[in-house]
């Protein structure tokens, strides 16, 4: 099968990417209860995934009550789960090929604003098909939210994914807008609604153990040489967490590398102290008749 541009083995490789994930998530997901640290789940994930696939499209993202994105333990966290809300937000790649889902795990006893991402997000995919306008499909995910009495993550939206690159476009919003991007056959999409008891805006917190490569430049520094080394052979263009890296003092090697912008950091996306955020994503490839689901 041939879906638009895409030939039969690149669809194939974002199914394989897909189906590595769903098993990763589920048994990520089940590990979460009280006492266990953040550590151990993103640790047994990230392990599943190398022997499921090729590796993480980014670092596995445990963002608890008002985190939103861009959060993963450090080397030496320690801090275990509590009453609390708990959204994994997962990558798998199969020679580049992204697959990208998310789910939240409700122990604050809040699962409505659970519901709330879930069924928007069911909603936005049955939405889906060639022609389709991604801000229409903003705005049925905004209803959805709204209904429940929450309001959904405006700063924040879902994005195209390609060979090695998690976040292009088209861009599908949280929201309704009045000009989308048109839907293709052969896009490939990641949908990710975000609900909330906040104003619905995220910024950035000062927590920071994610980063990317940002370009490719002569370095100085040995050690900061050996991060840069790693990062282009390991990772490429895929963000990588901070704990992922073997070369020793490499805390000073990513600052070197961020002031000569060889990199960026991915600060947490948080919203206000005191409130919650719940999460619910799948990866899909928009076909002639609708789209299919690779990470369900």
């Amino acid at each position: 099968m041939s879906v638009g541009p895409l030939d039969e083995e690149t669809v194939e490789k974002y199914r394989q990417a897909g189906e590595a994930l769903r098993t990763v998530l589920d048994e990520a997901a089940e590990m979460v209860e009280p006492g266990v640290t953040h550590l151990e789940v993103a640790e047994h994930a990230e392990e599943r995934i190398y022997e499921l696939a090729d590796g993480p499209a980014f670092p596995v993202n445990i963002s608890i009550d008002e985190e939103a994105s861009h959060s993963t333990p450090a080397r030496d966290d320690d801090t275990e789960f509590g009453e609390e809300m708990v959204c994994l937000d997962v990558g798998v790649h199969v020679d580049g090929y992204i697959a990208d889902a998310a789910t939240t795990v409700d122990l604050s006893g809040n699962p409505e604003m659970v519901e709330a991402a879930e069924e928007a997000l069911d909603v936005a995919i049955d939405a889906v098909e060639p022609g389709a306008d991604t801000g229409t499909i903003g705005g049925e995910i905004e209803d959805v939210i709204r209904g429940y009495g929450y309001t959904p993550v405006l700063n924040l939206s879902g994005h195209g994914v390609e060979q090695w690159d998690a976040h292009t476009a088209p861009s599908v919003p949280n929201r309704g807008v009045e000009h989308g991007a048109e839907l293709q056959v052969g896009d490939v999409i990641a949908i990710e609604p975000f609900a909330t008891d906040g104003r619905g805006k995220v910024s950035e917190g000062a927590k920071e153990e994610i980063y990317g490569l940002e370009r490719e430049r002569s370095v100085r520094n040995r050690q900061a040489r050996q991060v840069l080394d790693q990062v282009t052979s390991e990772y490429r263009t895929l963000p990588f967490a901070a704990r992922w890296l073997d070369a020793s003092r490499a805390e000073m090697a990513l600052r070197r590398l961020k002031q000569q912008d060889v990199i960026h950091g991915y600060p947490v996306l948080k919203e206000e102290d005191g409130c919650l955020v719940s999460q619910a994503e799948h990866t899909l490839i928009v076909t002639e008749d609708g789209c299919e689901v690779t990470t369900a």
